[in-house]
């Protein structure tokens, strides 16, 4: 795609027609014959084998070949998104981005259940050690916020994105530690090696993970959430907002398991931050 893309302004006028065809429309293009390129081009066939040639394909079949290939990623990577390039756009955008995350929240409603939040939080409240791992843009975040949301209830926690990293920590785990291990995809190799190392020494393991996932196989909780992906590739994935939740629920679970520890932890902190800055009681804990 991106090769016909940059060919494009060199290539013939008739070549062209071809070129806008295929981009305008990967699947007909993937699935048509010589003849009905041509027909829908407005070109002869003889056209729609030298356009080939001219972006670097033995042939039609090797260019189609190579369309589906391109395709493998999905269309919204493809496809042009809804309303570019014209005034309807900017509120597309708006609207995308605030109904896409509304919806990841609320499916974590719908997905996660409450008996295993409880349990998974317990099994927190009462550990030794908490690790979260993850690889990724958005489980990085989220095993970030992992950290942050825990040590202010008194839980001795640690986060690692880096494959090595993650491998060494599990490795030191073991009965009475826990591990709370996020992939969207349930296929992240690096967290499914660490959680094996972790499991071997018998550390417990919360997956946050997509349903039916090799990782949720592995977990001995499996909080399972899955957002399926906006239909526009410009917009930042919405699924780490889904992730986030079902963290949030974590922590306030945990917190709930020993409630009077944890106000008197939190107060504390709250106290310091007042005392190092000029905020008030009504800001959030932590800037």
């Amino acid at each position: 795609m991106s090769v016909i893309r940059e060919a494009m302004p060199n290539l013939r006028p008739a070549e062209q027609k071809v070129a806008g065809l295929i981009l305008a429309d990967v699947g007909f293009a993937v699935h048509a014959s010589s003849g009905e390129l041509a027909h829908q081009a407005g070109v002869s066939e003889p056209t729609v084998t030298r356009f080939s040639r001219a972006v670097g394909c033995r042939g039609l079949r090797d260019l189609k070949v190579k369309l589906a290939q391109s395709m493998v990623v999905g269309r919204i990577y493809i496809e042009t998104p809804p309303y570019v390039g014209t005034d309807l756009a900017r509120p597309a955008m708006w609207r995308s981005v605030f109904t896409e995350i509304r919806r990841a929240v609320d499916s974590v409603e719908g997905q996660i259940n409450r008996e295993d939040v409880d349990r998974a939080a317990e099994a927190i409240a009462s550990c030794s050690n908490l690790a979260a791992f993850g690889v990724g843009g958005g489980s990085t975040v989220v095993v970030t916020e992992v950290e942050h949301r825990f040590f202010r209830l008194g839980i001795s926690v640690s986060h690692s994105s880096d494959p090595q990293l993650m491998g060494m920590r599990a490795a030191a785990l073991g009965p009475g530690d826990v591990v709370i291990a996020v992939s969207t995809s349930g296929k992240a190799a690096d967290v499914i090696k660490a959680v094996t190392i972790a499991k071997r020494y018998g550390a417990k393991v919360i997956a946050v993970t997509k349903p039916k996932s090799r990782l949720a196989a592995l977990a001995d909780i499996a909080l399972c959430v899955h957002v399926p992906e906006a239909p526009d590739a410009l917009k930042p994935t919405a699924s780490r907002y889904a992730l986030l939740t079902v963290i949030d629920l974590l922590a306030t679970a945990t917190a709930y398991a020993n409630p009077q520890e944890s106000q008197q932890r939190m107060r504390r902190i709250k106290l310091e931050l007042l005392r190092s800055t000029d905020g008030n009681a009504d800001e959030p804990l932590g800037d």
